[in-house]
């Protein structure tokens, strides 16, 4: 909103022209979601306090997370807020991009609000079924999977409708442009043509496969919020050199038009994760909840998705990556052994991966602080592929 008003104000007055720029853009949206969620911080845990909407916390988990038992969550709603103000007043409302990935990161912190909703009313730790809040996922994901198809290969919003029949016109065998290509890190010019199955396809399971990544790596104080915000920041690099036309060639990126508009919600993020995080620091005074995690991993998904680095975001995300698989390989492992000898075996002394370090010795502190280091490498070797080609 301010985007627009500084843009009318600037037909008169030549110094609104400033704000045109997008790099002026992202660092006030960014300062204004870090302002938002450290003054509505404390008012929001008071509420949450008053409301008695705390964490319950899981028998099966570590014991010494029973203390934990009680502390207010669905602090994600904070993050949210701050993201969603910063973002209607500096973005430019009339990109495609803005909206699709607000219609993702809401939609992704509705269910995790139900989620966290029942388990603070019903006082049940597992809140929705796995089936129920996977059905939901998947529906978001195919709308905003089917519809970048074509935005991302669609150079503006006319484009859509007149792309989209064309390839139903072909017979459904109509390639995308090259800009829709998966692109692989570190080559100059390997890139794999997706069609448009294939891209949705790709497109789906990064945005719900990072939802709920995130939200796996959401069970230590600070854990799951400090790679985010590092892997949004690092995205939000890559949007502004996809969405302009002069550094995306010097860097042979393919130009995606209007991607530059996503350094603003990234911005945005980094802002509102920060101030989350002034409250969420060992001893976590509130979580974020499912509302904040499945929100913030669909959110990076999306980004991914627009500024074409899928594989980038499997690299910088590596900590997602290694938590989600941790808990698959033990439920995996668990019921082969049940199955054939009779007695589940476990390969880590108990699944995500932070617990397992915790249950051995380290101190909850130092899985955090340890995990925010290999993150921050990671994030380091994803924004090295920007030149490394």
């Amino acid at each position: 909103m301010l985007y627009e008003l500084f843009g009318w104000l600037s037909e008169d007055i030549s110094g609104f022209g400033v704000f045109e720029y997008i790099t002026l853009r992202a660092m006030l949206a960014c300062a204004t979601a870090l302002f938002i969620g450290l003054w509505f911080g404390p008012r929001v845990i008071r509420k949450l306090t008053e409301l008695k909407i705390g964490q319950a916390v899981r028998s099966y988990g570590p014991e010494s997370h029973l203390v934990k038992n009680g502390t207010p969550t669905m602090g994600g709603v904070l993050i949210l807020i701050a993201i969603g103000i910063s973002t209607l007043l500096w973005a430019d409302l009339s990109n495609r991009f803005v909206w699709v990935v607000l219609l993702v990161t809401f939609g992704f912190g509705t269910i995790g609000w139900v989620d966290d909703y029942r388990k603070v009313v019903y006082r049940n730790p597992e809140g929705m079924s796995s089936r129920e809040k996977f059905c939901w996922q998947a529906l978001i994901g195919l709308i905003a999977s089917v519809y970048l198809t074509f935005a991302v290969s669609a150079p503006a919003n006319a484009d859509l409708w007149p792309l989209f029949k064309e390839w139903v016109l072909s017979g459904f065998t109509m390639p995308l442009p090259s800009r829709a290509d998966l692109i692989v890190p570190f080559f100059k010019s390997v890139s794999y043509p997706l069609g448009v199955f294939g891209f949705a396809a790709l497109t789906w399971m990064v945005i719900v496969g990072t939802s709920n990544a995130v939200n796996l790596t959401d069970g230590l104080d600070g854990l799951a919020i400090m790679p985010t915000v590092m892997v949004g920041s690092a995205l939000g690099i890559f949007a502004y050199v996809v969405g302009r036309t002069d550094y995306s060639k010097y860097l042979l990126f393919p130009y995606i038009p209007g991607a530059s508009e996503m350094l603003i919600l990234c911005a945005a993020l980094a802002g509102a994760g920060l101030a989350f995080l002034w409250f969420n620091a060992y001893p976590a005074q509130v979580f974020m909840g499912d509302v904040g995690a499945l929100a913030l991993g669909g959110m990076l998904g999306t980004v991914a998705v627009i500024v074409r680095q899928e594989i980038v975001l499997f690299i910088m995300g590596g900590v997602f990556v290694v938590e989600t698989l941790s808990v698959m390989i033990q439920v995996l492992w668990f019921k082969y052994t049940k199955k054939k000898y009779g007695t589940g075996r476990r390969i880590l002394r108990m699944a995500p991966l932070h617990h397992h370090f915790e249950v051995g010795g380290w101190k909850e502190t130092q899985v955090v602080v340890r995990f925010w280091i290999i993150t921050m490498m990671l994030v380091l070797l994803g924004l090295a592929t920007l030149k490394l080609r």
